[in-house]
């Protein structure tokens, strides 16, 4: 697919891309928590702003395969994800609905709306989580209530992210992997057909889009020192340049790639507790770091796609042939239950996946010879 033109307020990639690679080369050498690394563009999509919904349906992969369901794996190897979903000032109706399509009571989700979003935005979010049924029940989705000032070009980003981790950390241990996502992302399979697809996983496999071929990047990015006013100030302004500039660093090699990552639980914890130093170093060197606005996905079975405007038209093609979901309703799982459907949670350790799961499967396939034959990591 054609990329879009990024909006840079979420794309942080030379910033999270070398700073996972590096805890990743750390953990694999050091601690045996990683066994492979894959490419986490295949996962991720990016739909073409110019092709038309009639355009769209075809190229969709479920109308080429058996639609027959899939016999769900036994409960016990069903896994958990842990998600992030972030926004900013006039994103509330966009997280609203992204939340409600990735929805699984297995799951745990975290939302931001940072400072930037007014009082009036946050709050909302607060009271329509507070006060809804399902949410408030399940008790696993958590708000951000004192928010972040987030600039997207700098390291207040990368904090907020491991902010999230941590409070998914804190609020449960059952979960086996980490997606951080933006208000502007939207999934093209339902978590039943992710759940199913990731449930014959090794746990500690780890996600991520990187490349060490800096380019320009080494000049541009790399060697500025900037200084992000998000970390002392109330107010967003943007990151400004500082001097003088730095050499490249001869500790840890940089990597670039995409801010889209799904983390094992493992290593997830590696970067927040820091048992080894790497992980405060690390902060504290992309302190003064700019990131860079300038990642690119390619056309793939994707899991997930970006990014799209509020009430894209687009949105309601993917809501109808795809998830199967009603409008302001969750995209329907085997858990649902009740009278309208998914009014009520039923057996939430039962699955029924769909075309999306095979699909995805056969992504994950493609991936996982790569990695026994050693391709596609941080080196």
């Amino acid at each position: 697919m054609v990329s879009l033109n990024m909006e840079r307020k979420w794309v942080f990639p030379l910033v999270i891309s070398s700073l996972i690679c590096m805890f990743l080369l750390v953990t694999s050498f050091n601690m045996g928590l990683v066994s492979s690394v894959y490419r986490i563009n295949s996962l991720f999509s990016i739909f073409p702003a110019h092709i038309s919904m009639n355009q769209r349906k075809p190229g969709y992969a479920e109308s080429k395969i058996n639609q027959g369901a899939l016999p769900p794996p036994p409960g016990p190897t069903i896994p958990r994800f842990a998600y992030l979903v972030s926004g900013s000032k006039g994103d509330l109706e966009k997280l609203w609905r992204t939340l409600h399509a990735l929805y699984h009571p297995r799951n745990q989700y975290v939302v931001h709306l940072d400072l930037e979003a007014p009082a009036d935005e946050r709050l909302a979010l607060a009271s329509r989580i507070k006060n809804h049924t399902i949410f408030s029940k399940v008790g696993n989705v958590y708000m951000i209530t004192k928010a972040n000032m987030v600039t997207y070009r700098g390291p207040t980003m990368v904090a907020n992210t491991l902010h999230a981790c941590a409070i998914l950390l804190k609020r449960s241990k059952d979960w086996d992997w980490f997606i951080n996502l933006s208000a502007s992302d939207y999934p093209l399979v339902t978590q039943d057909d992710l759940l199913y697809a990731f449930s014959a996983l090794n746990r500690n496999l780890n996600f991520i889009e990187h490349t060490s071929q800096l380019g320009w990047k080494a000049d541009k990015r790399a060697m500025p020192l900037i200084i992000d006013p998000g970390l002392y100030m109330s107010t967003k302004s943007d990151v400004f340049l500082a001097t003088p500039r730095r050499t490249l660093p001869t500790a840890f090699k940089l990597f670039t790639g995409s801010a889209w990552t799904v983390l094992s639980h493992s290593f997830v914890e590696f970067c927040v507790w820091g048992w080894d130093n790497l992980p405060r170093t690390l902060l504290m060197y992309y302190t003064n770091f700019v990131s860079s606005p300038e990642d690119k996905m390619i056309r793939s079975n994707a899991a997930f796609a970006r990014k799209f405007k509020q009430d894209d038209p687009v949105l309601d093609t993917i809501d109808k042939d795809l998830l199967g979901r009603a409008s302001r309703s969750f995209t329907p799982g085997a858990w649902c239950s009740g009278k309208p459907k998914c009014s009520e949670v039923g057996d939430f350790n039962k699955i029924k996946p769909g075309p999306g799961a095979q699909r995805l499967r056969q992504l994950i396939a493609a991936l996982a010879i790569k990695a026994n034959l050693g391709q596609d990591q941080c080196k």
